[in-house]
């Protein structure tokens, strides 16, 4: 059994270090594939990645939303995100997906925190509104934060969350940041802000209590700025990787039949592999 990761471009993709992994620790005999997939060629690769030999596969950017109009069958997570990061081959030719991307933050906030977590957690400001933060504030959402407040530089995509629960979404400008985070129990960057190459989210963390919680989607750096800044606060903090690893999981599970795990093991081989630089 073979699945795949098609984005474009596609060879930064950790994806395969990850499932290679967990079918080598399983003994299922198969192969998990980088495609470079065009934007062009991507309805015909949906129609027919079953007669190439894949039970399914991830999709990465660009086409992550393309993909979900492609399947024919959708969970309900994916449906309300418009966006699908999972394809899987059904009988008859039928082709299902799923997104597991806010499975992904909220079990690696468990991870990091424990469980329970989102018990202690009555505001949460969220930076960005791309498809990262619409699956988390989404997973925010089911786990019954009572207030989210979203702050985005294209004030029109923060306000577009707001359908997903306008009695508990805010949109805030992006000026307001800064004062928007006084009082949040969890403070999540979905930005490029951090990552190698990019410049750092510009945000003071005074205002931020204490035993308040850090997230950031980047793991390229492992700690990004905005994480190192939280760490001299003494503040709690939770790395990208978590979910990156977390949203595989019920991935491989739909595709292969097990439920692999996320071990030191697994986590110190991305580790490695991110510090290299490849």
């Amino acid at each position: 059994m073979n699945a795949f990761v098609i984005g474009h471009p596609i060879a930064h993709s950790r994806s395969p270090l990850i499932h290679g992994h967990w079918l080598r620790e399983h003994g299922i005999a198969g192969a998990y594939r980088r495609i470079d997939v065009p934007p062009g060629e991507l309805a015909d690769f949906v129609s027919g990645f079953a007669r190439q030999g894949y039970v399914g596969g991830n999709v990465t950017v660009p086409h992550k939303e393309k993909a979900f109009e492609l399947a024919s069958r959708r969970t309900a997570r994916a449906e309300r995100l418009g966006a699908v990061n999972v394809l899987k081959a059904l009988p008859g030719g039928e082709v299902w997906g799923d997104n597991t991307d806010g499975v992904g933050f909220a079990d690696s906030i468990g991870e990091a925190i424990g469980p329970g977590w989102e018990r202690e957690v009555s505001v949460a400001v969220v930076v960005g509104a791309g498809g990262a933060a619409r699956a988390i504030v989404g997973a925010l959402l089911d786990l019954g934060i009572p207030r989210v407040r979203i702050a985005n530089r294209t004030p029109g995509r923060a306000a577009d969350l707001v359908r997903f629960d306008p009695a508990r979404v805010e949109p805030i400008g992006w000026d307001e940041l800064p004062l928007a985070v006084e009082g949040a129990d969890l403070l999540v960057n979905t930005t490029t802000l951090g990552m190698k190459g990019q410049p750092a989210l510009d945000l003071a963390l005074d205002r931020l209590p204490e035993g308040a919680v850090v997230a950031d989607a980047v793991y390229v750096p492992l700690e990004t700025p905005l994480l190192e800044a939280a760490k001299r606060r003494g503040l709690r903090t939770v790395g990208g990787l978590g979910m990156l690893l977390h949203q595989a999981v019920p991935a491989f599970e739909s595709w292969f039949g097990v439920r692999p795990r996320v071990t030191p093991e697994l986590r110190s081989l991305i580790e490695a592999d991110v510090e290299a630089g490849r």
